[in-house]
């Protein structure tokens, strides 16, 4: 089912659904709706829901999305009590939506501005907080057709923004005088969470052996340089666990990899020999899994949207490789900067920054530690959020 399909069907019945729900909220106390895009800015809103449960045990939390690919698969998760699809952007649909569910506050996380939504929120002075946003030159709010833009701004009780660059963009629109802090990215302090914790499976520990490279989230042109690197490298275990599970990706993998014989971890029962290649399909052990990494390879560098999450690898002190199409990633780009990773532009660059790793063991702890204490140094935006965000008495 392609994906604009599963974002029209995902939304049929949905208003009948939250009315089932929320029929007599004005009954059940606070509540805070936290609202993400897609997947990625769950992770960066999961601190804070975490942090709400511990400081608000009594208060119920929504979380909408607006992609399928969050929504389905995080629409169980223990954190929030309901999960929905948000109805699209209308005066209607944010009236009826404020009226059912009736927020005490109101997160959005990082790109996510919805112009009758926020609106109604300020008209029913309903506290609404931006968490972990970026902001460039170049996004509508700096142009002067942008006023529309702007205003949405002016919806928000507080903007939480990772980076200094985006405070001065801010505090250069005239007139507007927003209340904006440099919080850092809540990421961080999730990555520095996960890792305080091992949840990887016995099985999987007894199948992997020094040096192995952990690649993550890849995509075919990703997998067309392992398998490249696996013919140069003899001695290398890859650990690949691609972004996408369905059965024509791993189809395609298993031909790719074939002379290695892949295993997939779904499939393995014991580990009778440490393979070559290991194929993680299933969902949700990659975080976990980089800790046994020597190196580690994040996929998605060959794409338009871009790399996808470094911070996973990072926290535990492992050397990163990318692709090219990396740059609108601030902790990639600082990763980059501090001697942490590299950037590589086609397969030769990615076996040269390889092999300098593997054979001076010098540049490869030096890499190492500057990957664990960049993320170290960027935790703490959560509490930093909570200490400003206002619960309103009931």
């Amino acid at each position: 089912m392609s994906r604009i399909v599963r974002f029209l069907t995902g939304r049929k019945g949905l208003w009948k659904q939250m009315q089932s729900v929320f029929k007599d909220r004005e009954q059940k106390g606070p509540l805070l709706w936290i609202h993400c895009a897609s997947l990625g800015e769950f992770e960066q809103g999961r601190p804070v829901m975490e942090a709400f449960r511990k400081q608000h045990p009594g208060m119920k939390i929504v979380l909408t999305f607006f992609s399928p690919s969050g929504y389905e698969i995080r629409k169980d998760t223990p954190l929030a009590d309901h999960v929905f699809y948000l109805p699209l952007d209308s005066p209607r649909n944010s009236r009826r939506f404020l009226e059912l569910v009736k927020p005490s506050l109101a997160v959005f996380v990082k790109y996510e501005f919805w112009f009758f939504y926020l609106q109604e929120l300020k008209k029913r002075k309903i506290p609404t907080y931006l968490i972990s946003a970026r902001f460039r030159p170049g996004q509508p709010f700096f142009k002067k057709y942008g006023a529309p833009f702007r205003y949405m701004l002016t919806c928000f009780t507080y903007l939480f923004v990772q980076d200094e660059p985006s405070r001065e963009l801010l505090e250069q629109l005239p007139r507007l005088l927003l209340p904006v802090t440099v919080a850092g990215d809540t990421r961080f302090d999730r990555v520095a969470e996960i890792a305080t914790r091992d949840n990887t499976p016995e099985l999987f520990r007894q199948m992997v052996q020094d040096p192995v490279l952990v690649a993550g989230s890849t995509w075919p042109q990703d997998e067309d340089i392992l398998s490249r690197l696996m013919d140069d490298y003899p001695t290398l275990q890859l650990v690949l666990g691609p972004h996408e599970i369905h059965a024509e990706h791993l189809a395609s993998i298993r031909q790719k990899f074939s002379k290695w014989d892949p295993v997939f971890f779904s499939k393995a029962q014991t580990a009778t020999a440490v393979p070559r290649v290991l194929v993680i399909d299933s969902i949700g052990m990659l975080s976990s899994l980089y800790r046994y990494a020597t190196c580690c390879y994040i996929g998605g560098g060959f794409n338009r949207s871009g790399i996808h999450n470094t911070l996973e690898a990072a926290v535990y002190g492992k050397p990163l490789l990318f692709g090219p199409n990396y740059q609108k990633f601030k902790e990639a780009c600082d990763l980059v900067d501090n001697g942490a990773a590299v950037g590589f532009e086609d397969y030769s660059t990615c076996s040269k920054a390889l092999r300098k790793w593997m054979d001076d063991p010098g540049l490869y702890l030096e890499a190492g530690n500057a990957a664990k204490t960049y993320v170290a140094g960027n935790t703490g935006a959560t509490s930093l959020m909570l200490q400003k965000m206002v619960v309103p008495e009931q």
